[in-house]
């Protein structure tokens, strides 16, 4: 598969409301005699242990699969599942380390991209499941443009290449609010930009921080390259993703959304607090009723929906967006070092994470399954959930994520955003730093 041809593709992934299952290209997999399956059967599980490593909450869509998956798994063949959490943040600092050590787990959900997958792929960390998936058929579970994120090529550029993960639900970002709050101030779901910054002004002016967001970790990263994607095209995210044209952090689109987001700080409606607050304490801010405002993923929603208690909230496209952050979900993966026969327990693993009991249970909390029965769906609030993304992939929306480009840029937005926040860095100098590291990083490709 060409990864340029997919991303201009992303509209035709046939992830439609309730019936998720998808067809692949056949080219987009091919066969692997060098990782050939293991010829160990079912029978030969019993009485093993399978070391699962996740940084999904039990309480979020995805955790709840997953830990069915474990059930489903336990009863099937007879082993044990070690089910074992970490941290999303560190699993992203240790994974080039844990993987190829002693302590590596068997199988491992991880963060898909260039700088992340794509970047343990070239290290050899990661085992090539091409096989595996036409062992499972997994190619025929997943769209062109899901399968993206599932392989890399030599350079640890996304969409071809071999399979080194496999991924079976979908996500994107988008604005959650709080309706009673907006209903206390007369106010509706902004549809527009200028709409959302007036509301905004409305809640600063009664002393609440409209837009809570974290700096130390990804939902300020988000927030930053929704406000570039708000005045970019499709050219632009083949350019800042894929290296087609070179890209400049001190013009539009990235000008004006490092002076938005700068505005917004200046203006009160960040709290520039947030420079020292995680993933976790921005969504606690929403889920507690402290903000009406918070920008982030679809992998929240199924926890928001059973920890929301006092409030009734509710999504919506950001406003006058047509492109988002957003992609395949995040794929699992299997460390090099894992022998044989449990190289062959996780791919079974994989395989009951795809089957229709579990992508239901996946579906009906809130996530967005890429292989459900119709049928299996009957929450109403899955299904506006589902509708919610069937606009964005209409108009082709999916741009992925800013951190993809190079390993490292994860903390180098995360760095840049943090000084642009809290003020040790101007406009100018955000943009000077993160055009040097992008480029430092990408300068492989180029």
């Amino acid at each position: 598969m060409n990864h340029r041809k997919l991303i201009a593709g992303a509209a035709t992934v046939a992830l439609t409301a309730l019936s998720l299952t998808a067809c692949g290209s056949d080219s987009g997999s091919s066969s692997s005699t060098a990782n050939a399956p293991s010829s160990s059967s079912t029978a030969d599980f019993a009485g093993q242990t399978l070391t699962v490593l996740v940084y999904e909450d039990d309480t979020s869509a995805m955790g709840q699969a997953w830990r069915k998956a474990a059930s489903i798994f336990e009863e099937q063949t007879g082993a044990k599942v070690d089910y074992q959490k970490t941290a999303f943040e560190d699993l992203s600092d240790t994974a080039s380390q844990l993987f190829g050590s002693s302590d590596a787990p068997d199988v491992s959900e991880y963060n898909k991209g260039n700088g992340t997958a794509g970047a343990l792929s070239t290290l050899g960390v990661l085992k090539d499941l091409d096989s595996y998936y036409d062992q499972y058929g997994w190619s025929d579970k997943l769209a062109d443009s899901l399968e993206t994120t599932t392989m890399y090529d030599e350079n640890g550029i996304m969409g071809s290449g071999k399979h080194y993960g496999v991924t079976n639900y979908g996500e994107f970002v988008f604005l959650y609010y709080n309706e009673d709050m907006l209903n206390k101030y007369g106010l509706k779901p902004p549809t527009t930009l200028d709409e959302l910054e007036s509301e905004m002004q409305t809640f600063k002016d009664a002393g609440i921080t409209p837009l809570t967001t974290a700096a130390q970790e990804y939902p300020a990263g988000q927030l930053w390259y929704q406000l570039v994607l708000n005045n970019a095209d499709r050219q632009f995210v083949n350019d800042y993703e894929l290296y087609d044209n070179p890209v400049s952090f001190s013009k539009d689109p990235i000008a004006s959304g490092t002076q938005t987001l700068a505005d917004w700080v200046d203006k009160g409606y960040i709290d520039k607090a947030s420079t020292g607050m995680t993933a976790e304490d921005a969504g606690l801010a929403f889920i507690n009723g402290q903000s009406p405002f918070f920008f982030s993923g679809s992998w929240w929603y199924g926890r928001f929906g059973t920890d929301i208690k006092n409030f009734t909230w509710g999504i919506t496209d950001f406003p006058g967006s047509q492109l988002v952050p957003g992609s395949s979900g995040n794929i699992w993966v299997i460390p090099t070092v894992t022998d044989d026969l449990h190289t062959a327990m996780a791919a079974k693993f994989i395989d009951i994470t795809m089957s229709p009991e579990v992508q239901a249970v996946l579906g009906n909390a809130g996530g967005l399954p890429v292989a459900a029965n119709e049928s299996d769906i009957t929450d109403p609030s899955a299904q506006k959930l589902i509708s919610l993304f069937n606009n964005v992939l209409d108009r082709d929306g999916l741009a992925f994520y800013p951190d993809w480009p190079t390993s490292t840029f994860y903390d180098d937005l995360n760095a840049g955003l943090q000084g642009l926040i809290n003020g040790s860095l101007s406009v100018s100098d955000t943009e000077k730093q993160l055009q040097s590291d992008y480029d430092s990083g990408t300068e492989q490709y180029r």
